[in-house]
């Protein structure tokens, strides 16, 4: 396309960089104007608010004030101006000039359907947003004849003061205050008065909340539908602070992706941030965006002391703002709050050489290979990124459990159903609510408001699925991110076909498209590429949707029906789907798996591998994504051989009998449990594949047999270690990396392979035979202090199953004797595992150690308090050798590959020290720029607790019980969701075990554990000890005195507790533990009010035995098991705590009638609150000792304390119990020196010795 077929501003754009102009409201408060300036002489007899502060206003009372303003921002250079219309809409401007109240006092639909409907201020609204554009048009022209340069006028739509993602009540999360209709209703007004004024072009700015923004670009594209009139659109979003994200949670790619379908000419960000803060968020946009990219911060941070509000001069703003230009990430860039026409005076100069940011046009160059969807986050889905699981358990049609939750009314078991799809590793959410006996708009729209709540589940894309129109659309009215619609088709013809699909991309949404059209389902190959290809032409010809967001369901019909024309449903699935792929580029395919086997409903095991082999080729063919029946899904690889051929002779039609075969083959198989007939067929391979069999299966059953028989066979018995069982071993690595197998699988093959190897030791020891050459050597240890290893346990199991020596010194490892080990073993890398935060300090003392002593080994960090920020900013800078933070087990042997390989390492140390050296920046600017209130301010804002009103309850006894309940009593108590986490098997349960990708697996190691649960139940191998007590209690400030009795006259111990010091929004309060107990004396009375009679509870409790079981596995060469006992006893620790937390809430006589379901006290839906020292509410450890001290804890639980605060045995946990109905959970967070200071006072000891202790909280 030649230059004079662009635009005139993106002509200018690819010459040089434009420079918009600064703040307005800055400028405007040089003025001094007063409220009757404001007023004017139109608006001197107004009865309503004062008006002082509605800028729009003085369009029509100072336009010559606005117009002098345009005028001087023209003058130092800006190209660009913007209308003054931030705020220019119905909604804005209602807290002004809107004469209406909210009834009972509450702004809802109803008052803003009020609002944007009113006749009068919809005129006014049109009338100031048309002298806006002309204001500035005059300005412009001016200016633009004087110069020679042409100057643009960029019509100003702002946020406003509600959101729809958002609910403004804490404890209504599905409210919402105004409807997407309504917003569009007054951004449509706004934008069609902009564009009759005639701007040159339309800005979307200061976006906060990307659903007001969609439904600000659905009325900007109907404005120009209607007028016949199209301007460039640019499109500025808000990073809110230093997470990166949107008020309303996105990430900043996430945000680009939501609002591409608009085809904005520019794409930026703006305000909220100044230049320090927004600069990692521009590189990110600029390196990711295919627009033209803008950028327009704010003069720095607020500072109410500065003259503009904002510190940043324009000669520090400058050569901030100036660089970016330079690195080549701009195109258009200016100021927000804060700047002048000072400022933008000098940004002109500065960037007057740069060369603007070179870009291909997105529209006319469209990236089709990709399907880009969000939520919260980002989802690209590419050719390389393999099968999209979509979950489908919030399906009201499809899933029983979900229909009886939303027919009940129970929206919070609802949405658990989604947080267990998308912890199970949903990579998009289907939402449907097609049931008669609701209205499945309303419900719709509630419970993707409630979901909206959720960011752990809306981090993902949502996937809108109804048989009615009017559902889909009400839910795409929901939705901030880019969804996915399932689904239209040509069933109605191709007008109603043409419809939605325009709809559905205004909305900015990707699509499903069913082989149906006006004959009825596609249900041979011919049929499906016909309405495959004629849907395809009408989309992207006449409809403009991209091809990348069209995704085909060719129809998955079940097969072996026992009706020849069904037999080769399959086939034509998968051919279509290759039809597809080869000829409509860009599109993408999708399907219900589960309905190919519906046949055989009933018989799990036939499913699974028709599922799994299906899968197989059909996205061997192209498929792209699909709702998998979940817990049906099962490894193509490991179908039992006979089962694979004959399911395959059905799925591929290969013999007119195949379905006779399956139906005789499936007649013998056990469908309990899911277990096929013990097949020993593999037993009649060599012994190679026999060895290697096993160690993927993990079976032990003959491998002594077997081991034995390899070694005759070889020359040496090192052979058959380098040999077959290395070969087995490397398959299983090959599975584990790629994702087919998981890791219980992995340790049970670790232990077939450690089984191996102890029969073959007498055998090489006769020899003297030396071991296989490992990988590499690395020793491992839970650091001193800690005795927590399940985590470190894993981890040296994966490595040993990729062939590296591991060295484990197991817990409360000195450095001394880590770094005298790694020198006697000739170690080649060092792993220090920790789960308390005392032991983050010792593993900074282990680095300067290393660094004492000349070490260069690398340094693995890891476990559940340990990160990437805490390793790159607390532990890196003390040692100059390689440090890498491990996240889990999966990613250890990627870390130590890229750590000791020769032609990886060098690449890999860079590429983590620029990391991390990033992230010690951001941590540096993060703490710089956070905002803390003193002690004095936080404590004024403490929760409100009225104690006149309040009646604390006495408990039954004092002081302190043990007790030492029978392990089974236990059971009903467990929380499993964690157990499958130790595996790195994310999701919650039961629902993990229908989980499509790792519910079969999270079945299989369930079932291990009652195996192992029952054993320890009939033999004891495990026992319960525990301790707990009730003291009097009065707090006094922020601490909480203890008493000998009721008299509260001798003091028998204090806990000292933190504040929140962090600044919270109006209506939140800066918590600490103290303000849970009732005061040493009412401060609303003169005397001793008996209602500051409080108590406080404390508990002890723990697992013995864990540590001797896990022994005996060991030796036994039994990794497995061993992991699998301290993870039940950690799980048994957790149910006694909660177990006593109940008889506790007895005790204290309001835990009598609870009646509480297990999932109900999983989600703790109870009265009051068991916080532990050292976790987020009360992160100082050493509370531990007061507690220990006054429970006896030692004598009567067998717990003690390590020098760093560690419970032994590790399966411990310990807290304070709190009886107050408001009493919650909280994170102190970040504390200022003078709560420091304040502390190590109240508890006498030195500041550093606290500091050191806080760390973590201290930034």
């Amino acid at each position: 396309m030649s230059s004079s077929d662009l635009h005139p501003l993106e002509s200018l754009l690819r010459e040089r960089i434009v420079v918009l102009d600064g703040a307005m409201g800055t400028m405007l408060q040089r003025y001094k104007l007063s409220e009757a300036d404001y007023r004017g002489k139109r608006f001197r007899d107004w009865r309503g608010k004062d008006l002082k502060g509605s800028l729009e206003l003085l369009l029509l009372t100072k336009p010559e004030v606005i117009e002098e303003i345009h005028t001087q921002y023209l003058e130092v250079g800006a190209d660009i101006i913007e209308t003054n219309t931030f705020s220019g809409t119905t909604i804005g401007l209602h807290d002004f000039l809107f004469v209406g109240e909210p009834q009972g006092g509450r702004k809802n639909q109803q008052f803003f359907q009020r609002v944007v409907d009113d006749p009068d201020l919809r005129a006014l609204v049109h009338e100031m947003n048309l002298a806006a554009a002309k204001i500035a048009r005059r300005a412009a022209e001016r200016v633009a004849a004087r110069t020679g340069t042409r100057r643009f006028v960029a019509g100003s739509i702002g946020p406003l003061p509600v959101t729809a993602s958002m609910s403004p009540d804490v404890n209504d999360p599905a409210f919402r205050a105004v409807t997407f209709d309504q917003l569009k209703q007054t951004y449509f007004d706004q934008a069609k008065a902009l564009l009759e004024g005639d701007v040159d072009l339309l800005l979307v700015e200061t976006i906060f909340d990307t659903l007001n923004a969609k439904a600000a670009l659905f009325a900007i594209a109907e404005v120009f539908e209607q007028t016949g009139k199209k301007v460039p659109l640019m499109i500025s979003g808000t990073v809110t602070d230093r997470s990166g994200r949107t008020l309303s949670g996105q990430t900043v790619e996430a945000f680009l992706i939501s609002i591409a379908h608009a085809q904005p000419l520019i794409v930026g960000l703006n305000c909220a941030l100044g230049p320090d803060e927004m600069e990692p968020y521009v590189e990110e946009l600029a390196r990711i965006s295919p627009y033209f990219m803008s950028a327009y911060p704010n003069a720095g941070l607020p500072d109410p002391l500065s003259e503009t509000g904002f510190p940043e001069t324009p000669k520090t703003f400058t050569p901030k703002v100036a660089k970016w230009a330079e690195n080549g990430w701009l195109n258009l860039v200016g100021g927000c709050c804060g700047t002048t026409p000072e400022h933008i005076r000098a940004i002109t100069k500065a960037v007057r050489d740069c060369k603007p940011r070179q870009i291909q046009s997105p529209i006319r160059h469209p990236q089709s290979a990709i399907l880009r969807l969000s939520g919260l986050e980002p989802l690209n889905i590419t050719p390389e990124m393999g099968f999209v699981v979509i979950g489908e358990r919030t399906n009201i049609t499809g899933s029983p459990k979900f229909s009886k939750l939303i027919l009940a009314g129970d929206f919070e078991g609802a949405l658990a159903v989604a947080r267990q799809q998308v912890k199970g590793g949903a990579n998009i959410l289907d939402v449907n609510m097609d049931e008669g006996m609701i209205d499945s708009e309303v419900t719709m729209t509630r419970f993707l408001s409630l979901l909206g709540s959720e960011p752990e589940i809306t981090r993902i894309p949502l996937m809108i699925d109804s048989s009615k129109w009017s559902v889909i659309e009400a839910g795409l009215k929901c939705v901030q991110g880019k969804a996915v619609v399932n689904s239209i088709s040509l069933k109605n013809g191709e007008e109603e076909f043409l419809r939605q699909a325009r709809l559905i991309r205004q909305y900015g949404a990707a699509v499903i498209v069913m082989a149906f059209d006006e004959r009825g389902q596609a249900d041979s190959l011919d049929r499906k590429i016909d309405i495959c290809a004629r849907a395809y032409d009408l989309l992207t010809k006449r409809a403009n949707f991209p091809a990348n967001d069209i995704i085909f369901d060719p129809n998955i019909l079940t097969v072996a029906t026992g009706l020849e024309e069904h037999s080769n449903y399959a086939v034509d699935f998968i051919e279509a789907t290759r039809w597809i792929k080869e000829n409509l580029p860009g599109a993408h395919v999708s399907g219900g798996v589960s309905n190919i086997s519906f046949s055989f409903r009933g018989n799990n095991t036939v499913r699974e591998a028709m599922h799994a082999a299906f899968l197989f080729h059909a996205i061997g063919a192209g498929l792209d994504m699909g709702i998998v029946n979940a817990g049906q899904l099962a490894v193509y690889e490991e179908i039992e051989p006979e089962l694979r051929e004959r399911v395959e002779n059905v799925l591929l039609n290969r013999r007119p009998d195949a379905t006779e075969q399956l139906v005789e083959f499936a007649e013998r198989v056990k469908t309990k449990g899911k277990t096929p007939i013990k097949d020993e067929a593999w037993r009649t391979q060599t012994v190679e594949e026999r060895l290697k069999h096993a160690l993927i299966k993990g079976i032990v059953d003959y491998i002594d047999i077997d081991t034995e028989e390899a070694r005759k066979k070889a020359k040496r018995p090192l052979d058959v270690i380098e040999g077959p069982l290395m070969a087995g071993m490397s398959v299983v690595g090959d599975l584990f990396g790629s994702g087919k197998m998981f890791l219980p699988q992995v340790v049970k093959s670790a232990r077939v392979m450690k089984k191996a190897v102890a029969y073959l030791m007498p055998f090489m020891e006769a020899e003297k035979s030396a071991g296989a050459k490992p990988q590499g050597r690395i020793v491992m240890a839970t650091v001193k202090g800690d005795v927590h290893d399940i985590g470190k346990n894993i981890v040296g199991v994966v490595l040993q199953c990729n062939n590296y020596d591991v060295v484990d010194l197991g817990v409360m490892v000195p450095a001394a004797k880590i770094l005298e080990t790694a020198r006697e073993k000739k170690a080649d890398a060092i792993g220090l595992s920790g789960l308390i935060t005392p032991s983050l300090d010792e593993m900074v003392h282990v680095a300067q150690e290393m660094e004492r002593e000349g070490f260069d080994l690398p340094l693995l960090i890891g476990g559940a308090t340990t990160s990437r920020a805490h390793t790159a900013v607390k532990i890196a800078p003390h040692y100059r050798a390689s440090i890498v933070h491990v996240v889990d087990a999966s990613r250890a042997v990627g870390v130590v590959n890229s750590l000791l390989n020769e032609q990886l390492k060098s690449e890999f140390d860079v590429k983590t020290r620029g990391d991390y050296a990033r992230l010690r920046e951001e941590h540096s600017a993060k703490t710089r720029g956070k905002k803390l209130l003193t002690l004095e301010e936080a404590r004024a804002n403490q929760a409100p607790i009225d104690w006149n009103a309040y009646q604390p309850p006495t408990p039954d006894f004092m002081g302190a019980q043990a007790v030492c309940p029978a392990i089974v009593d236990l059971q009903d108590y467990i929380d499993w969701s964690p157990f499958f986490h130790v595996w790195e098997l994310r999701g919650r349960y039961p629902a993990i075990f229908d989980d499509p990708v790792i519910g079969k697996q999270a079945r299989e190691l369930f079932d291990d554990a009652q195996e192992l649960l029952e054993q320890i139940a009939t033999k004891n191998l495990l026992t319960a000890r525990g301790v707990h007590a009730f003291w009097p209690a009065n707090s006094v400030g922020d601490d909480v005195d203890l008493y000998a009795d009721e008299t509260r006259r001798e003091r028998l111990a204090t806990f000292y507790f933190l504040r929140q010091q962090m600044q919270k929004p109006a209506g939140q309060f800066n918590h600490c533990l103290g303000d849970y107990v009732a005061p040493k004396s009412n401060p609303k009375s003169a005397i001793h009010s008996p209602k500051s009679a409080d108590y406080l509870g404390g508990f002890a409790v723990s697992i013995h035995g864990a540590d001797e079981l896990a022994k005996e596995f060991t030796a036994a060469h039994d990794d497995y098991s061993a992991i699998l006992a301290k993870a039940l006893a950690d799980r048994f620790a957790e149910a006694f705590a909660e177990y006593l937390h109940k008889q506790a809430r007895i005790a204290w006589g309001f835990g009598h009638d609870e009646n509480l379901s297990h999932a109900d006290l999983i989600r703790e839906k109870y009265r009051g609150i068991r916080p532990a020292a050292g976790y987020p509410a009360c992160p100082d450890h050493a509370e531990k000792r007061t507690l220990f001290d006054l429970l006896d804890a030692e004598k009567n639980a067998g717990i003690k304390l390590t020098e760093s605060f560690a419970m032994h045995p590790g399966a411990s946990v310990s807290g304070l119990y709190f009886s107050h109905p408001e009493a919650k959970y909280f994170g102190v967070g970040q504390i200022a020196r003078d709560q420091v200071v304040d502390y190590a006072a109240r508890r006498d000891e030195p500041v550093a010795a606290i500091e050191k202790r806080l760390a973590p909280n201290l930034g």
